[in-house]
């Protein structure tokens, strides 16, 4: 499958997991502190609108910036909720699922080359594209675990690892900290038993272990004591405590045992 479609399936199965799901549901509190399961699709939602927007429209997008940048980040976060439910018109699964084919079409007709801006750097395309595939999962698990369901891991988890490994800096940087000068082999067995790998084969730092749970790590979904990951050596145990596949501030992190589960 072409990168286009694995960002197609994964926001379906993600809208799949709500089918039908009442007004007790929507209103479940997710780990986010303050969201909802509905503000979690108002979330997607709003910033997928603004994708397509940047893709196919940059002048409009950046007006759009401008407005953010003169709001600041903690209010606009909270108007893109308030404009994701609008957007919506009381029909959130609807609105998301009627707004993708804009989306896809706005990427198949844009150049390869093209740079895509955002809220922080501009972005190629293809990086743009994953990171909207690593939103739709991410913001995806607190909805799973805001109303204790299960998905299964599936392939397109490498993009969301590919994403995590190559933003390893992003998290040091963020935090106003140095970024270690260490290499980083990372080993991840993927859902279909097959082995991913990144980083030097001779490192003495490595992280190891199933993709879904360094995907959880990386996305800041677990605490990293809450994975099976075996992390070896000061750089690898850095990297995986600020770790952050997304841009901007890093949030609230979850608890160490908020969603423990045994090693596999």
């Amino acid at each position: 499958m072409t990168l286009e479609e694995d960002l197609a399936a994964e926001q379906e199965a993600l809208a799949t997991l709500l089918d039908g799901a009442d007004a007790d549901a929507w209103a479940t509190p997710s780990p986010s502190p303050g969201w909802t399961v509905a503000d979690q699709l108002a979330h997607l939602l709003f910033f997928d609108v603004r994708f397509t927007e940047a893709v196919s429209d940059p002048r409009a997008f950046l007006t759009e910036l401008g407005r953010s940048r003169s709001m600041g980040r903690d209010a606009y976060r909270l108007d893109a909720l308030v404009q994701g439910h609008r957007l919506a018109d009381g029909d959130l699964l609807g609105a998301w699922r009627a707004s993708r084919p804009a989306l896809l079409a706005a990427v198949a007709s844009a150049a390869p080359a093209v740079r895509v801006p955002w809220y922080g750097p501009s972005m190629g395309l293809r990086t743009a594209v994953t990171a909207r595939l690593m939103e739709a999962w991410a913001h995806g698990q607190d909805v799973v675990d805001a109303l204790s369901l299960t998905r299964e891991p599936t392939p397109r988890l490498r993009h969301v690892a590919f994403l995590g490994v190559r933003s390893r800096a992003n998290g040091y940087v963020v935090r106003g900290l140095d970024v270690p000068d260490a290499p980083v082999r990372v080993e991840l067995r993927a859902p279909d038993g097959q082995r991913w790998a990144w980083g030097p084969e001779d490192c003495d730092d490595r992280v190891v272990g199933p993709a879904e749970d360094f995907c959880l790590v990386v996305t800041r979904r677990r605490h990293p004591t809450d994975v099976a990951l075996s992390v070896v050596g000061p750089a690898a145990v850095s990297w995986m405590a600020v770790a952050q596949a997304y841009a901007g501030v890093p949030g609230v992190d979850r608890r160490p045992g908020q969603f423990a589960r045994a090693a596999r």
